[in-house]
């Protein structure tokens, strides 16, 4: 079996990346007759955090395979939680998922706390699973920690508290109805 090492740089993927969305919303938005300068400044925040999350949790990416590619470094991998918490790490997992139940309720429509706070639990299952697999199988330079599961879905539950006290402002509310790509029979404001 042929051995090899690959590079995946992070801003050669993850800017083309972001531009090919930014034109997907205004085609998408334009064919649903739904173009307004908010519900595209919408779908551009919800690509581009998509964007930045993967960059944040997968790029730059250092892969290698074959008989020269050695034992996959297992330190990377923590599935003790706390006791192997890095507190910094910890913060910013939390940070990156605190738009999450914003970018939610734009996009899909998701209102409901459980549900937005099981998104970002889910998403980061996928994340950290990737990254635990491309370890293993690709002997990469991610790392897999239990520690971001918790501090991520932690980052989705207060992202969520943090949305609600904000649409507690009408204006707020008005103009996530404006911007809000997903409809819904109930406005969120009630005026």
């Amino acid at each position: 079996m042929p051995s090899g090492r690959l590079e995946i740089p992070a801003l050669p993927i993850l800017i083309p990346l972001g531009v090919v969305l930014m034109a997907v919303a205004v085609v998408v938005l334009r064919r649903q007759g739904a173009l307004t300068a908010g519900r595209l400044g919408a779908a551009w925040f919800a690509g581009w955090y998509a964007v930045a999350v993967l960059g944040a949790t997968m790029l730059p990416l250092l892969i290698a395979w074959g008989p020269r590619a050695g034992d996959p470094e297992y330190f990377r991998i923590l599935p003790i939680p706390i006791v192997t918490m890095r507190p910094d790490d910890f913060v910013l997992n939390i940070a990156m998922t605190l738009p999450l139940a914003a970018v939610l309720l734009v996009v899909a429509g998701v209102r409901e706390r459980d549900r937005a706070v099981l998104i970002g639990f889910l998403l980061s299952l996928t994340i950290e699973l990737t990254q635990l697999f491309l370890l293993l199988f690709l002997h990469s330079n991610r790392w897999a920690d239990s520690n971001d599961l918790i501090a991520n879905t932690l980052g989705a539950w207060l992202g969520w508290l943090l949305l609600r006290r904000l649409l507690r402002v009408p204006a707020v509310a008005r103009a996530a109805d404006r911007w809000t790509l997903a409809r819904h029979p109930e406005p969120l404001t009630r005026s």
